[in-house]
Parts: structure tokens; sequence; C-alpha cells
């Protein structure tokens, strides 16, 4: 930790403890006893209610826990760099890197660690915990406690590893406790974000695993054993980490108690969390963080010299905001909320009135389009919509620009493939930013002087017009649109043998209300139902821009609102399947691999990622030929990616719906908060400055 934060930090230690107590005197005392809110806090509102899924993806990826864990984890090994579109090392967290590829192609990334990262209870981090991460994450225990592990196969030796045929994971060595080498395979390459593929935090192993260590063979290669050698049976077990990571009151799932991001969760009581400084929290490094540009937060500048000898200097934004509630925000109350105090930031206000509203204000409005999109998903395995005649059919009865148009007036756009307006892909194709195409003539030789990696660089005109008009032919304007046409829905069902009643005997519109089919030998019915978000104002208008289509198709739909917390569950397949489709809406990583969400493969830890159940090849095998692009050959992934959207737009294993532009308000006393130069809030307000509003209680 450097002289200069432990000097800015030091008043908080006499408030903090030690944050390994604190959340957890917090969660056992109950927070109905406590205020809701401190006066201090800066209250952040979101749409979306947390579920409590505050360590990973593998048990639930609602938008709202993402949001958390952005704020508790840190230290990732690999950062996004918006500025050219790919990963990078963190230089605050891998101090030097060399990369080296064997004979057949594998490739080892030898990274050396800082020495100054901590827990938030002031214990060292080390490359064990980031070696813990990765082979907990892969951990057949997880999937036995109803987790979704994560799929490794980039890691060498990872089949192995998992099939019990070696007991180490030959792709992961730590070399010491600042040294982490870790192997891709060659099979796997080459992989369009390939640096991304090292994304890992790590997690505590004293926490979630105790009793355990992270044990290496000759080769240095990890495995997890038992601490304590004269324990002969295995203490990492599945019944270990249903304790430790989902019990109710103390799980790590719900209640990180060890954590090293800038905050630490203090009270959590299932919809409001609060948070306080991490104390031992070096500062978070993004690509484009310059104190030219800061406007009055606070950074601190590091520099070092590598193996290679070469200076290397970064700046690292210091938080300075010291308590932080994150709660749900209402769009009915959302103008009062602001007015008395209990809202100073709302993050992604989609719903256009609620907009209106606010923009009418003296809140602060920022506006900037989404990288996710709405869309209706089906349960592809059910044989009522397992036809993609019958998914086509209820694409042609959405009226889409009307239900985007009466939920997001002039701030949503409606799409017709897996994308969202903000993703770069699709700005590519329709214009909106111009080709990475650089002409530089003769006069730069050297690769050293070419600095943008994505960009494709050409020294003669013939050259240039080439590439301009091999990147004028990708486009998505061929893409179906799917407006409404109850005529060819008709079709359609026709076409796929949906010619019965109820009773069996043929179809008839002036009589029968709904279609029906022999499948297997019973009588299915197309009287479907539909779970949305309880609440959700795209409903308001649902009947006569969908509803009423469908009825003239012979198609019934039942509408069957949910908490969202039942939604998600229903969504990510931690609970059965009540209902034929879903609503929802989703914001993509920064690396949208597609191959995961359409995977084939009916292996369990593949298929619980597959939220669709789709088992279209075609769709997969395209979204695979996506993912295996030469990092550098750009234009390459984006004709991939159009051929991936027509394959999309074609079988519909979801229907598009919109994407949008998303606004978050602020109070004037939250200053320098940049969302449109990052990807969440949670980054945003790092480089924010907080000064509280006076309140009549505080005179008091």
């Amino acid at each position: 930790m450097k002289t200069t934060m432990k000097k800015y930090l030091s008043l908080l230690l006499a408030l903090v403890l030690t944050c390994a107590l604190l959340p957890l005197a917090a969660f056992a005392e109950g927070t109905a006893e406590e205020p809701e809110f401190a006066p201090d806090e800066l209250i952040v509102g979101h749409p979306t209610i947390t579920k409590g899924d505050f360590f990973t993806e593998m048990f639930g990826n609602d938008t709202a826990d993402i949001d958390v864990r952005a704020l508790i984890h840190g230290y990732n090994l690999v950062n996004w760099d918006q500025n050219q579109g790919v990963y990078v090392f963190d230089p605050s967290v891998v101090t030097d890197v060399q990369v080296v590829e064997d004979e057949v192609g594998n490739r080892t990334y030898y990274m050396a660690l800082a020495d100054d990262l901590y827990w938030c209870d002031g214990t060292p981090i080390t490359a064990w915990d980031y070696a813990f991460s990765l082979l907990l994450l892969m951990a057949p225990e997880i999937e036995q406690i109803g987790g979704k592990i994560y799929r490794c196969e980039h890691i060498l030796g990872y089949y192995e590893y998992m099939s019990g045929k070696e007991q180490a994971l030959r792709g992961v060595q730590v070399l010491s406790d600042h040294q982490l080498a870790i192997t891709l395979d060659h099979n796997f390459l080459p992989y369009f974000y390939e640096t991304g593929l090292l994304l890992c935090a790590p997690y505590p192993i004293s926490v979630i695993a105790p009793g355990c260590k992270v044990c290496t063979n000759e080769y240095a290669e990890v495995y997890i054993g038992n601490e304590d050698e004269n324990v002969t049976e295995p203490v990492f077990t599945a019944e270990l980490l249903k304790k430790t990571i989902l019990d109710p009151e103390t799980g790590y799932n719900s209640h990180p108690s060890l954590t090293c991001g800038p905050y630490v969760l203090t009270a959590y009581d299932g919809v409001t969390c609060h948070f306080e400084l991490n104390p031992y929290f070096k500062g978070a490094w993004y690509h484009n963080s310059l104190p030219g540009n800061a406007n009055g937060a606070h950074f601190e500048t590091v520099s070092y010299k590598n193996s290679k000898g070469e200076t290397v200097t970064y700046n690292l934004v210091i938080p300075t905001i010291e308590k932080i509630a994150f709660t749900l925000a209402d769009y009915e109350t959302l103008v009062e909320d602001f007015a008395e105090g209990r809202m100073h930031l709302v993050n992604k206000v989609v719903y256009a009135d609620a907009i209106h509203d606010m923009l009418a204000t003296r809140t602060q409005a920022t506006d900037y389009p989404r990288i996710g999109l709405s869309f209706l998903t089906f349960t592809f395995e059910w044989p009522t919509v397992h036809d993609k005649e019958v998914r086509q059919a209820i694409a042609w009865c959405m009226d889409r620009d009307g239900l985007t148009e009466d939920y997001c007036q002039e701030y949503g756009f409606r799409v017709d493939g897996y994308y969202g307006i903000e993703q770069w892909e699709y700005k590519l194709v329709t214009g909106k930013i111009e080709y990475p195409i650089n002409f530089v003539g003769d006069e730069i030789h050297e690769p050293d002087d070419w600095r943008k990696f994505r960009n494709v660089y050409v020294k003669t005109e013939e050259e240039y017009k080439q590439a301009v008009a091999a990147w004028d032919l990708l486009t998505i304007e061929t893409l179906t649109e799917y407006k409404v046409d109850t005529d060819h829905a008709n079709a359609l069902l026709d076409e796929a043998g949906w010619t019965l009643n109820l009773s069996g005997e043929t179809y008839n519109p002036d009589v029968d209300d709904v279609r029906c089919k022999m499948i297997d030998g019973e009588l299915v019915a197309l009287d479907l139902s539909m779970l949305y978000p309880e609440g959700n104002h795209i409903v308001d208008t649902i009947q006569e821009r969908f509803i009423d289509n469908l009825n003239k198709c012979g198609i019934k739909l039942t509408l069957v609102p949910a908490p969202m917390e039942e939604l998600f569950a229903a969504y990510y397949r931690e609970a059965d399947r009540t209902t034929d489709m879903i609503y929802l809406a989703t914001n993509f990583h920064v690396i949208v691999d597609p191959s995961i969400t359409y995977s084939t493969d009916t292996s369990a830890n593949h298929q619980m990622w597959n939220n669709t159940y789709s088992d279209d090849e075609d769709l997969y095998w395209r979204a695979v030929n996506m993912r295996k692009t030469d990092p550098k050959d750009i234009y390459d992934y984006v004709a991939k990616w159009v051929a991936f959207q027509e394959r999309y737009n074609e079988v519909l294993p979801t229907i598009p719906i919109y994407s949008n532009i998303y606004y978050d308000f602020n109070v004037p006393e939250l200053q320098n908060y940049n969302i449109v130069g990052h990807v969440t809030w949670t980054q945003a307000i790092l480089e924010a400055v907080w000064t509280p509003p006076q309140r009549a209680n505080d005179a008091e």
C-alpha cells in the first residue's frame, strides 16, 4: 500500500474495524433495527432488485447482483480497454508478463503479480488465491450444490483434470507467492478475445474452503488438498461448500465477508445493500483514467520498471465516497424519492414516462446506448414452441415497433438480432462508426509504430479501396423484420402441421380457438403461457400489440406475472420452467460469446448455461466459428458475427424486441459522475465526488 493512500485512508481505519468481521456483525444483528439509510450515505437506485448472488454468476446473474460484485470484488488479472475493444493486463495487479508458445501451439502466460494486494482485513493476496479461484469455479462440487461451473476448456489439461485422469490442473502453475502461469490449450485457440480468457479475480480459501489449501505437484501444477496432511478424507466437499457458500445467514454467496474490491458489504436485508470503503484497497486502474480529465477525482500515479527495464507508469483511481446504499428504484415514486432525499443516483432508467418525469426536475441527466436488448425467450425443448415455424409465427404476431414505442417511446429502437445498439459490431455494420482501416502510406514500416491493435493498416490506395469494399458488403439489412402479418403466421403454422383442433379434427379458424398438432401420439395445443416481471409496464398494451394477433392465428397466450427472483430462477434453469416463454432483458458482457448461450452440448455443465434450451447445431457452430478468430482479424470476426445474426434471425431461439437509450439521474451534490466513460456505474462512482446534502435532522 502506498504511503499517500495510507494517509488518505487512516481516518477510516478507526471507523471500519476489520472488514472481515464488520459485515458478519451487521448481518448477524439484522438490519430491521437499523435506520434504512445513514445520513451520509450515497443512495443509489436500480430498477432491478438484488437476488443476493454476490459471489459469481454460478448461482445467478441478475444485473443488480453484478453491480454489487463489481463493488466488493477486485484485482482481476485483466481489464477491459474501451479505447481499443480488447482486454489488457491490469498493471496494478500484473506487473510483468511473458508469453511463451510451445511446439504444438499451447500458449503460456507467465505473470508476475503485485506484492501490495490485500484482502479487506489486511492479509496479503497471492498467486495461491488466484489458483484457488480457478480451481473452485470449475469444481464439480459446485455443480453438486446447484451451481453452474465455469467451462474452462481453454485451460490446458482441463478435461483430464475434470475426468480425474490427472490429479493436478496442468494449465495452472503457482511458481511462487507472486508468480502465476496459465497455459491456454492450442485446441481452443485462436480466440478473438484471447486475453479475456485470463479473467480471474481472487477469492479467499480461508472463508470458502476452510481446512483446505492449494497444493502443487513436482511441476508446480495445482489442485485442492487438505491443509492438515494427517486428515485422510477430503475436506473439500459439496457439503462443505453448501455451508460456506449457500448458507442463508453466513454463506459467501450472499454474505461475502472477506473481499478485496473498493467497497465492503456491511449489511443486506434482501432489498438494500450497504457498503463502506475498503481501507486496504490500493485503487482502481482503468485504461482511460487520466488525471487531466478527472474533474476533481482522486488519482495516484505509480511507476516501476519491468523485467525488460522499461518504465511502466499508470494512474490509480482512489474512491472517496465513504458509504453507499444500493436499493430498488420504483419508477412510480422516483421523482418524490429524489425530492425527499431517498435517492441520489438512479442507474439504467428505461421506462419513458419515468425519464420524462425526471427530466423535468433539478437532477442531472446522462443518456447512453445499451449494450443489450429486451427479448422473449422460449422454452425451446417444449413441443409447443420447438418448431421453428411456431416461433416465427409468434414473431409475425408481435408488434415489436408498437411495444417499443409504448414502453420506451423515443428512447427505444427495434432490433432484429442478438445485439444491442451500443455493440461495436452493430455500429460497424450500420455505419455508425468508421471502418477500422488506416491508410498510412509508405512512411510507416515498423509494426511498433502501428499503435491501434484492432485496426488494419494499408499502404496503397488500391488496398484501401478493396478493404472498404469488403466492409461495405457486411450488412444486417437482410435480416427479417418480422412486422405484424397474421396471414403469413397462419401459413407457417399450416406448413408445420398445426392443423387440428382440440377434438383432433381439422382446425377451422371460424369456429376453433386453438390450433393443435399430433406429436408422438399426443395432441399438443398452442395454449401458451408467458412469464414476465410483475409490475413491468410492457404488458400495459400487450393485449392489443400481441395477444389479439396471436388469437387470429389460433394461439392462446396467458400472462403469468412473477417477482424478478422467480423469473430469473426459471430463466437461469435454477428452477423448473412452467411457461412456454419468458419476457425479460439482458445486458451483454463486454465479451459476447453466444457459443456458451447456444451450446448444443448436452453434458450437464454445458447445458446449464444454455438458457434457451436451443438445439440448433448450425446456430451453435456459427457461434463457435465466430469466437475462433485470430484476435487481429477484426473483419473476419465481424463477417462471422453477421453470419451468426442471420441464423439467429431465422431460427429465433428468442424474439428480439428492442434496445434502448439508458438514462442515469443524479443530484447536483454528486459531482464528476461520468457514466459515459465507463462500462457501469460501479466504475464511474469511483471517480465521483459526493457532498452529502444538508438534512433537516442534522440541524436538530
